[in-house]
């Protein structure tokens, strides 16, 4: 392609809202432009990097045999309700209607969709296993688009389903796909890894999310130290390696902690470690309330705790909220004396206290010495905390460290969720009606696209991988009014095009300067430059990611780069 013929406008200076890599260097090289707060156009070279991954990613399901379709992004709302998504997604979707008032949704995934047709159309368990997937663009409600590509409210995505007889049949399904989720990221050149994860509003169980790691991630990940083990921080479960002290109990005494709100303070006032109180949060899970308990230094993870009630939604209390059911302020709850309709659930690292405070339901007021095996009869123990760095690690082996990363794709195990909501059944080898277990796979390509960005960068632009570039050669003609220079650029743009070469022509009339700029900035992998030295045949060769350059003779370029290409 010549440049001259394409739209490619780069900028010189980072627009005031780019707040990440990807977006800044993504709208510098000219690849997108936004259209409004979390909608983008793709200009030419983003579209064929989008291309790029979507090749990968057809290439890998066509492997494990499965098969591409498209569905409609305007979808019914009945068959969202059905489902319970309707009100479970709340401000996510985007709703709308049409002039004769009938309710739909701007489709966020496809879940509803695809399971309608499969009950439509598949009877018998012959038809079973079958796996479906599409690429296209899905839509969400953001509260706050932010970080370019990384979050916004229209973006594109290829998310499969596979519908199955068994639950062994869903296992290898899931085992072949994370498979090749892992083929993708590797063939795409990312740094990631897979790790446990939530399904949240996806319904069903077992998932893993693939994060690209990077500095920008969203996403806490904790990793051991010593194995393959990584999950979401929300998701990382916490062994209960505690010792039960064995120091003597002490009498329960109340005592007066006035103006001591935060866990810092009182411990600070009681002249005790932060880790020898008891930090005590009031939730309503769904219609129901729940006093959470974790040692001072640490955190409720909320996740945790929904999974634990097996609760649709969970909520912290207002502070006006939790005066009025315990008679305190935040900074004086307990669980010693709370309402019966208020469920008490401890961490287990609460368990091994000894003589330890905890708010008494009284303003300005604590309990010191408090031992939970005397004074907390009556409460459940559970892991409902976040983990931390330095703690044992989950599958026994190393330590806990954490890594931020960008969730760019995601495989779960929906199993009859969808297929009980929606009716969606068939006959089994005994002629029985059975309900089709389901499975669920989703890649973010827009949103892969930017975390490439995140891991490819200098100080100049972007540095693609060779895979996922726009165009394998980027060729430069320095002075288009020198004959010699034109003619040699034309001879080489013609021999590599022929050769198979995706090329990116730089045959504008500007100057030198800006020329080697707008490279730097596009991230094309090999750059060739035709210049001075025009008249002998000799162009200078450059590899954008290592900045190596060498002088080449037209007569090997094509030797030279069918070695650098494979």
């Amino acid at each position: 392609m010549r440049q001259s013929k394409t739209l490619i406008p780069t900028l010189k200076e980072t627009p005031a809202d780019a707040d990440t890599s990807s977006h800044k260097w993504l709208l510098r090289a000219g690849y997108i432009r936004q259209n409004f707060s979390g909608v983008y156009s793709f200009l030419p070279l983003g579209k064929r990097v989008l291309d790029k991954i979507e090749a990968v990613v057809r290439e890998e399901m066509d492997k494990i045999g499965a098969n591409e379709m498209l569905m409609p992004a305007l979808q019914s709302a009945d068959l969202w309700k059905e489902t319970g998504r309707w009100d479970k997604m709340g401000e996510e979707l985007i709703r709308l209607h049409d002039r004769h008032d009938r309710e739909f949704v701007l489709g966020p995934t496809h879940e509803e969709i695809i399971t309608s047709i499969i009950r439509d159309e598949i009877k018998s368990y012959k038809k079973l296993p079958l796996t479906l997937y599409q690429i296209q663009t899905k839509f969400r409600d953001e509260r706050r688009p932010r970080f370019g590509l990384l979050r916004g409210r229209e973006f594109i995505m290829k998310d499969a389903y596979s519908f199955h007889d068994s639950e062994e049949s869903l296992d290898q399904s899931y085992q072949e796909m994370y498979q090749a989720y892992s083929r993708i990221f590797e063939r795409l050149g990312l740094n990631f890894r897979a790790v446990i994860a939530d399904a949240g509003a996806m319904g069903g169980k077992d998932t893993h999310e693939f994060m690209a790691l990077a500095e920008v991630g969203e996403d806490t990940i904790a990793f051991s130290t010593e194995s393959n083990y990584a999950a979401n921080i929300e998701m990382a479960e916490v062994l209960d390696t505690y010792q039960v002290s064995t120091e003597e109990q002490k009498p329960l005494t109340k005592v007066d902690t006035p103006n001591q709100k935060t866990m810092q303070e009182v411990a600070d006032f009681l002249n005790h470690d932060l880790d020898q109180g008891m930090k005590s949060l009031l939730f309503k899970a769904d219609d129901d309330y729940v006093l959470v308990v974790t040692r001072g230094d640490h955190e409720v993870n909320e996740i945790k705790l929904k999974n634990l009630l097996n609760a649709n939604d969970v909520a912290l209390l207002t502070e006006d909220e939790a005066f009025e059911l315990m008679q305190a302020s935040f900074g004086s709850l307990g669980p010693i004396g709370v309402p019966e309709k208020v469920k008490v659930i401890c961490d287990l690292a609460v368990r091994s206290l000894a003589n330890a405070s905890c708010g008494a339901n009284q303003e300005g007021v604590h309990y010191i010495n408090v031992n939970p095996s005397r004074d907390l009869p009556e409460a459940e123990y559970a892991d409902v905390r976040f983990i931390k760095e330095g703690d044992p690690s989950p599958d026994g082996q190393g330590i806990i460290e954490f890594a931020e990363g960008i969730e760019i794709g995601q495989v779960f195990k929906l199993g009859k969720f969808y297929a009980e909501k929606l009716g969606a059944s068939y006959l089994n080898q005994q002629g029985k009606a059975a309900t089709v277990t389901t499975g669920c796979y989703g890649i973010g390509i827009s949103r892969t696209m930017a975390a490439i960005v995140e891991q490819f960068h200098d100080e100049r632009g972007i540095t693609w991988p060779a895979h996922v570039a726009p165009y394998q050669i980027h060729l430069l003609v320095l002075n288009n009014k020198k004959a010699e220079q034109r003619e040699l650029a034309d001879q080489i743009y013609q021999q590599l095009k022929d050769a198979g070469y995706d090329v990116l022509y730089d045959d504008r009339d500007e100057r030198a300067g800006v020329k080697f700029a707008d490279s730097d900035l596009i991230g094309i992998p090999y750059r060739i430059t035709v210049g001075k030295k025009a008249n002998e045949g000799i162009v200078e060769c450059k590899v954008r990611q290592s900045n190596e350059q060498e002088e080449r003779h037209q007569s090997e370029l094509l030797t030279y780069f069918t070695d650098v290409f494979n």
